[in-house]
């Protein structure tokens, strides 16, 4: 049996189900939702579980609102809670006949907009919470930044003995994923193409998304590119980081960039198995970029997260706003800490306090003026205290 690793979430689902009657734990499949609600049930007495993937479980909310209000004192946890919209509104009823916190405990693999529902159902009762995989500071004592960085972030991906049973565990998962869990959750979407489609993305991993190129090369429309990357979007697959506006006079970007989430699903999907193959393949760079970038967007789930590039190519990888303040931060895999020479007139256009220069390991250091370098491993503490100091 594997040990429990903690997860830094934990905190929030605490005083989540302390202040809401609801608390709804999202993320994609097989992130490690299950093993943290379970140890989470450790301070809760009498916790019910029900996984709607188990018929026995499905076929008990049959009727859902007779069934659910026999456990009226009790925690109930519904896991893959997606396979059955129909019950926000059942849920609904039953937390206005109580509203005590703590009540339930959703689990689901699909994004609050698709999960609509609920939102309409149960708004002002209900937190949202999202779960990634392994994040870099929830493994640093037990795994390496790197690889985290290969193999990705999914438990059983990172875990696995060796890098080609990871491979194969990812295999698995990108196949049922296309196959049962985007027809599971509404989406009617060829898988064939879906897959050349995800294979794609992984080429363009890191740059800005262009709908008529990609239409041209699987001869599909615009709006089908469209559609297709909203599911992959709205069930944890895809990122979509906006363009930074302001109210400058250049030129800027205005289309989204996209990454994979998952650098270990993108290494898959680019046939990476090795660390040593992915520093010999031209994608190192942009994967790095992903890694930093997803574990900046889990640090402030309040913050606004952007790219900054003009049409001249002046650009910052991510433009952290939160609360009135606003920091950049640039991806550099290499120690050499090369920079562009237009980054002083970029952070002066866009009103940034501080630049990081995240690197996968190196001792943190100030560049110049506003820039400091920074290690993977001490991002967290120091964007805090930009973010909230």
């Amino acid at each position: 049996m594997q040990t429990y690793i903690p997860r830094m979430l934990a905190a929030r689902l605490d005083g989540a189900t302390d202040s809401f009657p609801a608390t709804a734990l999202l993320g994609p499949r097989q992130c490690g939702k299950s093993t943290l609600a379970r140890h989470f049930a450790a301070s809760q007495p009498d916790m019910l579980f029900l996984d709607l993937e188990n018929p026995s479980d499905l076929a008990k909310l049959e009727d859902a609102e007779y069934y659910l209000a026999q456990h009226a004192g009790r925690t109930v946890c519904i896991d893959e809670v997606q396979r059955r919209p129909d019950l926000f509104p059942v849920l609904r009823v039953l937390i206005d006949r109580d509203r005590r916190p703590g009540r339930f405990l959703l689990l689901g693999s699909a994004s609050p907009e698709l999960l609509r529902q609920s939102s309409e159902s149960l708004a002002g009762r209900i937190c949202y919470l999202e779960l990634t995989p392994f994040l870099p500071d929830e493994i640093a004592d037990t795994h390496s930044v790197t690889e985290l960085w290969t193999r990705g972030g999914f438990p059983d991906s990172l875990l696995a003995s060796d890098d080609e049973a990871s491979t194969d565990w990812r295999e698995q998962f990108v196949r049922t994923f296309l196959e049962r869990d985007l027809p599971g959750f509404g989406y009617s979407l060829p898988g064939v193409a879906m897959r050349r489609f995800w294979t794609m993305l992984a080429h363009y991993h890191g740059q800005t998304v262009n709908y008529a190129k990609l239409g041209q090369a699987l001869d599909v429309s615009d709006t089908t590119i469209r559609r297709w990357l909203q599911a992959l979007a709205q069930t944890f697959m895809v990122r979509l980081l906006p363009p930074f506006t302001s109210n400058t006079k250049k030129r800027l970007v205005k289309s989204p960039k996209v990454y994979l989430r998952d650098t270990g699903i993108l290494h898959r999907l680019l046939d990476i198995v090795t660390w040593d193959d992915l520093m010999g393949h031209p994608c190192v760079g942009a994967s790095w970029e992903g890694v930093v970038i997803e574990a900046i967007a889990s640090l402030f789930p309040d913050a606004q997260h952007a790219f900054y590039r003009t049409a001249s190519g002046a650009e910052i990888d991510v433009i952290v706003e939160r609360r009135g303040r606003r920091i950049g931060v640039e991806c550099k895999m290499s120690l050499s800490r090369r920079l562009s020479r237009a980054l002083p007139e970029s952070m002066a256009e866009c009103g940034l306090e501080r630049v990081l220069v995240v690197t996968p390991d190196a001792s943190d250091d100030l560049l110049r003026p506003g820039v400091e370098v920074c290690s993977l491993r001490n991002m967290r503490a120091r964007m805090t205290e930009l973010l909230t100091g």
